[in-house]
């Protein structure tokens, strides 16, 4: 890739800071640390990774324990599930904007327009037209022609409460069995006259029997991640 004049290189390999007059190169460094430091916020918002980490975190309290499996493993399982998930997009952004950027067949702005456009069409998929629609009210926005012209302000909180309602959902399922078991347990000792012994030490090793005869793990990531790949 050539260099243009008046060029320096950022901390990031294959990215160059260019003095073009329209920003100097401080702002662009900053800029650029900024992207970076909302990186994480990024991927938490625009990708899978929000419905993921609500429903492991949702199924752990169902189960009664607070620290197993450790939240640093949750977290760990939703990254990774949410890579797979994402890889389609992943791979048509590297193919269409990051590689022709890198290569100099794209300038920035237009690279970012080009990256946007895979990520905008898998939050438009998996967004409620009533949320979509919440926000372009509150935004002040009239109708567009199609959700993709929707920009991206609009559409990540949209797409987050869509998420976020999904994941509640599907908490409440994960809820219902372990429910019935803990009512059932309560139920025996009340009647056995066992009142002193908590239902949660009887309850719980029955739950994850249960869980683990069903093979809970497998069907819980099963429903989540078919429910993207469709």
């Amino acid at each position: 890739m050539s260099r243009a004049p008046n060029a320096t290189t950022s901390p990031v390999p294959g990215v160059t800071l260019t003095d073009t007059g329209e920003y100097a190169l401080p702002v662009q460094l900053l800029l650029l640390l900024t992207v970076l430091t909302l990186a994480p916020s990024i991927l938490i918002l625009m990708t899978s990774f929000t419905r993921l980490v609500v429903v492991f975190a949702i199924l752990r309290t169902a189960l009664g324990m607070q620290q197993s499996p450790p939240t640093q493993v949750l977290i760990g399982l939703s990254l990774f599930l949410t890579f797979f998930v994402m890889n389609p997009v992943f791979t048509e952004i590297d193919e269409t904007a990051l590689q022709p950027y890198l290569n100099g067949d794209l300038e920035q702005r237009e690279a970012m327009e080009v990256a946007s456009k895979p990520i905008k069409a898998f939050m438009i998929e998996h967004t409620r037209d009533k949320d979509l629609v919440q926000f372009m009210d509150l935004a002040g926005m009239a109708a567009v022609a199609r959700p993709v012209d929707v920009p991206l302000h609009v559409i990540v909180p949209a797409f987050v409460v869509s998420e976020l309602r999904v994941a509640f959902q599907i908490g409440f399922l994960l809820f219902l069995p372990f429910l019935v078991v803990d009512l059932i347990v309560a139920s025996v000792l009340m009647s056995m006259g066992m009142m002193m012994l908590p239902p949660v030490m009887i309850s719980l090793p029955i739950k994850l029997l249960l869980f683990v005869l069903t093979d809970g793990w497998f069907l819980i990531v099963e429903s989540v991640v078919r429910g993207y790949l469709g």
